[in-house]
């Protein structure tokens, strides 16, 4: 794999904000003479709390680029991207930004890489490529992102829905513990003033006691101090800030922890949609979430052993990268056949 390009793309007609708008994305590529044959390029979008860099960094055991360096060894073009208020993409102030705006801004990210990679200016040495396979791949908060770009939009030929429920995302936390709660937000209110459908009551974490997201994030035999940095970012006290967070998340993911908060999206996809998540997640029921894609006539799901929801920090990540690899070059195999080609 080479080094990442890094890239920013202007989304400011996209986003619609009123105010200039870039996003943040890196770009790898795969070896001179290596790209795979059909040609995959793999958007990826990563979770609430964490940055692109989620998909390149490396765990002690790695081999090198992380998930991005994986799938760019078999072949693929993958771009990393931040979506706006998040990472080195713009930062609005205040509850500017909602699900819709960020992934309409994710939606030109892709369509501006694309027509790059289309016309050979993206990168030199690389050619014009033409027709390839586009896949949007989203753990968590970047999950729902994508349904509501693929939903709204028809931005890839494929989406890979990493540890995002389409029907209702909840955080579980270690047994015995009390449930975290969550407002119930609708997405036709404003933060400035939400309307909260369900009875909520904020609970708080007991002091010095563990962050009430680390039991399903981290998996129990991932390494204690990759653990306790993550989780200590989690916690807004890490300094420095691990290369794979964000010091910035927008107020408005708030929207996604509702019951059938992308409900209309999911149900109009159509594209081949992969489910995966870990045996520890904030899915409550994997096998009950192709219900949620009602349109979509190829659908998979996967559950990953010894695996928490933070996917690339578990150390069956790879067998995850692999399940995503192959559904990924199965879009590819099937979409090259439709279209006469393969």
């Amino acid at each position: 794999m080479k080094p990442p390009i890094e890239i920013s793309i202007d989304v400011t007609e996209a986003a619609g904000l009123g105010i200039p708008a870039q996003t943040a994305i890196s770009v790898f590529l795969p070896e001179d003479g290596a790209l795979a044959d059909p040609p995959v390029v793999c958007f990826a979008f990563p979770g609430g709390g964490y940055s692109r860099h989620y998909y390149s960094f490396d765990m002690p055991d790695g081999t090198g680029g992380g998930e991005a360096g994986f799938h760019c060894d078999r072949g693929w073009i993958f771009v990393a991207c931040d979506h706006l208020g998040f990472g080195d993409s713009t930062i609005p102030e205040g509850n500017a930004l909602n699900l819709d705006n960020v992934a309409a801004a994710n939606h030109a990210t892709v369509g501006a890489i694309v027509a790059r990679i289309e016309s050979g200016t993206l990168a030199e040495g690389l050619p014009s490529i033409a027709n390839a396979t586009t896949l949007g791949i989203g753990q968590s908060m970047g999950g729902c992102f994508a349904v509501v770009a693929q939903g709204n939009w028809s931005t890839f030929d494929g989406v890979g829905i990493l540890g995002y429920s389409g029907i209702h995302t909840i955080v579980p936390t270690r047994p015995g513990q009390p449930a975290m709660a969550w407002p119930w937000i609708s997405r036709r209110s404003s933060l400035d003033a939400p309307k909260i459908m369900n009875d909520y009551t904020p609970t708080a974490p007991e002091p010095g006691g563990e962050h009430p997201f680390q039991w399903s994030f981290h998996y129990d035999d991932e390494p204690a101090d990759i653990v306790a940095l993550d989780m200590a970012a989690a916690a807004g006290v890490a300094d420095p800030l691990p290369v794979w967070r964000s010091a910035t998340t927008p107020p408005c993911g708030v929207y996604m922890v509702a019951p059938g908060a992308v409900a209309l999206e999911a149900a109009s996809i159509r594209v081949p949609v992969l489910i995966a998540v870990g045996e520890r997640d904030v899915v409550p029921d994997p096998w009950a979430e192709p219900k949620a894609y009602k349109s979509a006539t190829d659908i998979g799901v996967y559950v990953c052993p010894r695996m928490g929801h933070m996917h690339n920090f578990a150390h069956s990540r790879t067998l995850f990268w692999e399940k995503i690899h192959n559904w990924g070059e199965g879009v590819a195999a099937l979409r090259a056949i439709s279209r006469g080609t393969g």
